[in-house]
């Protein structure tokens, strides 16, 4: 046995403690194998024909049971993949400094997936039937890994009892908007983590709305989240009127105030009346074939949102604005509650941090088959992202323990063969060819150069 292969299996071992029961033990490693493997589809069927090729059936529906009915929980399963990573990963690369928050989409056909529904698809660029769930990445520019995962159901399904109930949608699980389910799994890892990060990054999808940043604020995390141009702002030595004075009847007035010639400016405006001196060129990290690096100034601001109804005033902070040379306006816009003695070149590293849950994105998808789960439940689809996760965790612990030059799957040598004749269920039906036709393969489609996804290893060793 290699010290890859028994590395595997104490991870199996470890991991499948969560899993309360001993008959589920075999299901997970055969399910993580799956994962694992480089084949190209990662559904239940296709995995049970790679790892039991003489006894597709009953393989399949033992994985389909395993991810789609077992009643294990998905969150002590993460908590043991975190505690694991962070034991593989804190003396080698420092602790996680940041939780990286964002959502991916999963385009989908008809709608009786659990949360399947017509909205904005990342994947895809734009509005289309999909299914989104939102996470949590702990991260640190080393190595990043999800720690909490959760599904986005469309006020749409969360009203519908029929579609629920075929889901099998929890009863306790009601409709919430993505920064409100973002908060509620923060508060869940705070209950069950040891330590946390305290900082918080996230894009503008998050960070432009008010309830989100102060629901960060009252759970004790400092903030570096993306914001647009329109976001309403009081310079630096600006701020609202104060309360009107009081009159000597009624009861004294309390309330911040603005008049016609005393207005905030939105960010947009505050970044083009800056002089050209505040921007700076900053170096974040090393890119694939260059450096990156672009140009930012970072102003100490007060949040001007619906401050007419506050008695004090909203503390200060960071706006951080990015503007690029060659561009006619600024690009992207950050808010922060780091400390005000914060360099520029740091507030721009940990805004720029966020490229890590991309990354964990893209191998998750493209390496581990996390869209491809098939089933329809709401248990089965947390147990197979669980598991994507758990089987990421481990390459991601091999990535940093393994030596640089490592093969693609040490782990199980030659791919297992499929077994003769075998065709996944739904395949069309197979004819006999017909004489006569031209036997020519079609020319495939051609895809624009910039529309094709990029491979990322998941085991490339790091420079």
């Amino acid at each position: 046995m290699g010290a890859a292969t028994k590395g595997f299996e104490d991870y199996v071992s470890l991991i499948a403690a969560q899993l309360g029961h001993a008959d589920r033990v075999e299901p997970f490693r055969r399910y993580c194998t799956g994962l694992l493997l480089p084949v190209q589809r990662k559904s239940v069927e296709p995995m049970a024909a790679h790892v039991a090729p003489t006894r597709v059936r009953s393989e399949h529906q033992r994985l389909h049971h395993f991810v789609a009915d077992a009643a294990w929980d998905d969150a002590a399963v993460l908590a043991a993949v975190r505690d694991h990573v962070q034991t593989q990963a804190v003396p080698r690369t420092g602790p996680a400094e940041a939780l990286l928050i964002d959502d991916t989409g999963f385009p989908k056909q008809g709608r009786h997936s659990v949360g399947v529904a017509r909205q904005y698809c990342g994947q895809l660029g734009k509005q289309d039937n999909c299914q989104v769930a939102v996470s949590i990445s702990q991260a640190n520019e080393a190595f990043s890994l999800p720690v909490a995962y959760r599904l986005y159901l469309p006020e749409e399904w969360a009203a519908d009892a029929l579609r629920r109930r075929q889901a099998k949608v929890p009863e306790q699980v009601t409709f919430a908007t993505k920064p409100a389910l973002a908060l509620e799994l923060l508060q869940s890892l705070q209950a069950s983590a040891a330590a946390l990060p305290d900082l918080v990054v996230a894009d503008a999808g998050y960070g432009v709305n008010t309830s989100f940043r102060d629901g960060l604020t009252a759970l004790g995390f400092r903030y570096v989240v993306g914001i647009t141009g329109a976001v309403k702002v009081w310079p630096e030595g600006q701020a609202p009127l104060p309360p009107k004075p009081w009159s000597g009847r009624g009861p004294k007035p309390k309330l911040l105030r603005r008049d016609a010639q005393h207005q905030p400016l939105s960010a947009k405006a505050l970044a083009l009346h800056l002089p050209s001196r505040r921007y700076r060129t900053v170096t974040w990290r090393e890119g694939t074939n260059a450096p990156l690096s672009s140009r930012f100034a970072a102003v100490r601001i007060r949040c001007a949102h619906r401050d007419y109804w506050r008695a004090e005033l909203p503390p200060e902070q960071w706006l951080l604005i990015e503007w690029p040379h060659g561009e006619t306006e600024p690009i992207k816009y950050f808010l922060s509650t780091l400390p005000a003695t914060t360099p520029l070149t740091e507030l721009v590293r940990l805004a720029k941090l966020r490229w890590r849950i991309e990354r964990d994105y893209q191998e998750l998808k493209q390496e581990l088959g996390l869209g491809h789960f098939e089933g329809r439940s709401w248990r089965g689809f947390h147990h197979h992202a669980t598991l994507c996760i758990a089987a990421y965790a481990f390459l991601l612990t091999q990535r940093l323990t393994a030596p640089k030059k490592t093969l693609p799957h040490p782990i199980f040598g030659e791919v297992p063969a499929l077994p003769e004749g075998f065709r996944p269920r739904g395949s069309p039906a197979q004819t006999a060819p017909r004489t006569g036709l031209d036997n020519d393969a079609a020319p495939g489609t051609r895809r624009r150069a910039d529309r094709t996804p990029r491979s990322v290893p998941v085991l490339r060793s790091k420079a």
